[in-house]
């Protein structure tokens, strides 16, 4: 049973950081593309930073460059999202999520969310 578990979620002021993680098991975790997403109050999730499987690469979203850092620790199974120098509109509920590849199927999975609010 696949579950992807975040934490580190919480009220900060402007200009502050959080680091996020995201627990995952039942799947092989180091073979998967992890990604986190966020999705604030009236709009739809986006795109926030990936870590690829092989060789660690990573994108962003260009709201996030320079601020955010994406990091994974294949063996303790876990993901994070380091968040700098963090704006009002930062606030939004940050999923994480797994690309499982298990040829030949591509599987989606998504985790529970976690609050995350910038705030003077």
């Amino acid at each position: 049973q696949v579950q992807l578990v975040e934490s580190g979620g919480g009220l900060v002021q402007p200009g502050g950081s959080l680091r996020l993680s995201c627990a995952a098991s039942g799947f092989t975790f180091r073979n998967s593309v992890m990604s986190w997403y966020r999705q604030a109050p009236g709009k739809e999730r986006e795109f926030v930073a990936r870590i690829l499987s092989v060789g660690g690469s990573t994108n962003y979203a260009d709201s996030v460059k320079g601020r955010f850092t994406i990091s994974r620790d294949n063996a303790k199974n876990t993901v994070h999202l380091q968040m700098n120098s963090l704006k009002p509109e930062d606030t939004a509920v940050y999923y994480c999520k797994a690309v499982v590849i298990t040829l030949p199927t591509v599987t989606d999975y998504w985790g529970q969310g976690t609050q995350v609010t910038v705030s003077s």
